[in-house]
């Protein structure tokens, strides 16, 4: 169902300009146009921030759509680095569904689209597919993985990681969201197993799995020779003290071999081969100065690298596609440029109906903090859409909306919210920015927060974002306790410099049991944390190549996994009971104490009144409290009795506030006869 009304896109080779889409309006019009066409869209930005944005609206304004995202390796140009093994998995996951696609779209920044790139027959190549009842030979399998670019590892944890134990395989294949356990009964394949790799247990079960390869070049012998063969003849220098050229000749793969890539290959391929030939194009303003910035910045860098005879480096013609190339082939497509600014209507030139939305921020000082949300309200004429970036959020938003007594409607996204007729909805989507039709807008909770709002970009699973993160080497001491994510906790020993294959770097020595040492690189000091457990001095020390850090991980991450799932239990108990209103008389209730002459009283209602309101029936808030408490603290609310509720009736109330004493937070209560208060 469409909201805007979409100009026809322009012939082959033609262009325009859609302008005047402040906001998430300019994702939805890229949306509904990608949805109605039957062609490949491809979305071409400045930066990768846009590029995440956007693919996070197009998802929730079009759920049906095949969105991809190409991502950036997210290193600089000639860097000495090799890019997360999770952005190699997205890309080669996504590099493979391309040619499989007649109808979605793929998000990329222009900067990326430069990238010289595999040939489509390296990736079609190199997959393999694994059903349950196959042969599969072990040793075999083992050099095929390694082949691939695959590592053997005791245990994995990363894509790109493999194991063998006996008669089992943990694999964790590329562009797969989680590892698989193959079980093999002799030489076939007996089952096949999704597995969590943080506690290393099974999941479900599967029929096939499909392997892609591990990098984006082949590591087979034959590809290796064609390596070295090309480098000697491409550059002019001592290969034996190149270590590129040697550690490859060894079997090693060193970091930063993705700026040899076009060594690989007879000839390298770019993202637009990848793509349909009848695709479409939508681009941003700004990508021409993006592209151009890049390139002089490739440039810069090549000039300043290209004198290390040790490292020598290829032209940026060779791993970048010159930016007169990539507009020139990007005028074989039909394109639109689409932009939040205004434009003026003319041949080529659409101008949108869409507004900005007004100043909607809460002012918590004021008089009435909601006053310009409800003015919005009692003034626009169409439907409203609200959108939080969590159920939690979701739950705060509602309470705000309870204030002005408007109750929106929860629905699962935006197809149906304009399915349904209900004039005020909510629901949950990654949105920093509303929009404003005639007859229809959507308020994130962004614009109403402000800076409260926590960001989102980069969620990564085993990022530490609290304070025992280390940002700097001057922040540690010499002989304090450390803990590295994968080998548990040291004592920190200091900055070393060590010569590794010619070259010096600078290195973080760890120490462990038994006086083993551990070299961590600084380019790895995200790996490192502080130790907040007891006092230093009794803090332990870890034996490295030993199971003992694994096993106690597994076991701190089931007692939460335990804690949270008794909470929710209680919460759901709690909340399943309906609560009971009792009439109390207030002569059998405790007087309440005098208020202090010097201090306003905080409610003038009588305690009977206090209790009643206490005691009503479930309200949302219990639902949210639960949800919450389990998730953001292994610990349980404060569950208090109330001795207000002391009648003569001996009905005893449990009052489960998640507040302050002083908190008038209304809450659910359970009832049962009995002699006196008491609390669980």
């Amino acid at each position: 169902m469409s909201v805007l009304r979409l100009p026809p896109l322009p012939a082959a080779s033609g262009k325009q300009h859609w302008g005047n889409l402040p906001g998430a309006a300019l994702s939805l019009a890229i949306a509904e146009a990608a949805s109605n066409a039957k062609r490949f869209t491809l979305l071409l930005t400045a930066d990768s921030q846009s590029a995440e944005r956007l693919q996070e609206e197009l998802a929730f304004f079009a759920p049906e759509l095949p969105v991809l995202h190409f991502p950036d390796w997210e290193t600089l140009p000639y860097d000495l680095f090799s890019p997360h093994q999770d952005i190699v998995s997205q890309r080669i996951a996504t590099l493979y569904q391309l040619p499989e696609l007649n109808h979605g779209v793929l998000v990329v920044p222009i900067t990326t689209a430069l990238h010289r790139l595999a040939p489509k027959r390296f990736l079609l190549g190199s997959s393999l597919v694994l059903d349950v009842g196959q042969k599969l030979d072990v040793e075999q399998m083992r050099l095929r993985l390694e082949a691939a670019g695959y590592r053997c590892v005791d245990t994995v944890y990363e894509h790109g990681e493999f194991a063998v134990r006996g008669a089992l395989i943990d694999l964790y294949p590329m562009g797969s969201t989680l590892p698989y356990r193959i079980d093999l009964f002799d030489d076939e394949i007996e089952t096949l197993r999704t597995f969590d790799p943080e506690n290393q247990r099974s999941i479900d079960k599967v029929e096939s799995i499909r392997l892609l390869p591990a990098r984006e070049f082949p590591l087979k012998k034959e590809a290796v020779t064609g390596f070295r063969a090309r480098f000697r003849e491409r550059f002019d220098v001592d290969f034996r003290r190149c270590p590129i050229y040697q550690d490859l000749s060894t079997g090693i793969t060193p970091a930063g071999i993705e700026y040899y890539l076009p060594l690989f290959y007879e000839e390298t391929a770019t993202l637009f081969d990848y793509l349909p030939e009848d695709s479409q194009v939508f681009s941003l303003p700004g990508i021409e100065q993006a592209a151009e910035q890049f390139w002089t910045d490739v440039r810069n860098r090549y000039e300043e690298r290209r004198v290390d005879p040790e490292r020598p480096l290829l032209p940026p013609a060779e791993l970048f596609m010159p930016v007169e190339d990539c507009f020139a082939r990007l005028k074989r497509w039909p394109r639109v440029v689409a932009s939040q600014q205004d434009v003026e209507p003319g041949i080529g030139r659409e101008r949108f109906a869409a507004q900005p939305l007004p100043e909607l921020a809460i002012e918590s000082k004021a008089s009435e903090p909601l006053g310009k949300l409800r003015q919005f309200l009692e003034h626009y004429p169409g439907r409203v859409l609200f959108t939080a970036e969590s159920a939690g959020r979701r739950e705060v938003l509602l309470e705000l909306l309870a204030r002005l007594k408007l109750r929106p409607q929860e629905v699962e996204g935006w197809p149906e919210f304009l399915s349904s007729d209900e004039r005020l909805a909510i629901t949950i989507a990654p949105l920093d920015e509303g929009l404003q039709l005639d007859d229809v807008a959507l308020v994130a909770e962004s614009p109403l927060f402000g800076q409260r709002v926590m960001q989102r970009r980069r969620r990564e699973k085993g990022r530490d974002a609290g304070d025992n993160v280390i940002k700097n080497l001057t922040e540690l001491r010499e002989g304090a306790p450390v803990v590295h994510i994968d080998h548990g906790v040291g004592r920190y020993q200091g900055l070393v410099t060590l010569e590794i294959e010619g070259q010096a770097q600078e290195f973080l020595l760890l120490q462990y049991a038994d006086e083993a040492k551990l070299y961590v690189p600084v380019a790895s000091l995200h790996l490192i944390a502080r130790y907040t457990g007891s006092d230093d001095a009794l803090a332990p020390l870890h034996r490295l190549g030993s199971e003992q850090w694994q096993k106690a991980k597994r076991k701190a991450a089931e007692q939460v996994r335990d804690v949270a799932a008794e909470l929710l239990d209680i919460y759901a108990r709690r909340a399943a009971r309906q609560a009971m209103r009792s009439g109390i008389r207030n002569s059998t209730t405790r007087p309440s104490a005098p208020a202090s002459p010097s201090r306003k009283p905080r409610t003038s209602r009588p305690p009977s009144t206090r209790c009643a309101r206490t005691c009503s029936p479930p309200s949302r808030w219990t639902a949210w409290s639960a949800a919450t408490s389990a998730s953001a603290r292994p610990r349980s609310p404060c569950a208090r009795p109330s001795s207000q509720c002391t009648a003569a009736s001996r009905w005893r109330y449990w009052c489960p506030l998640p507040c302050s004493p002083s908190s008038t937070t209304t809450a659910s209560a359970t009832a049962s006869p009995t002699g006196r208060c008491g609390s669980r």
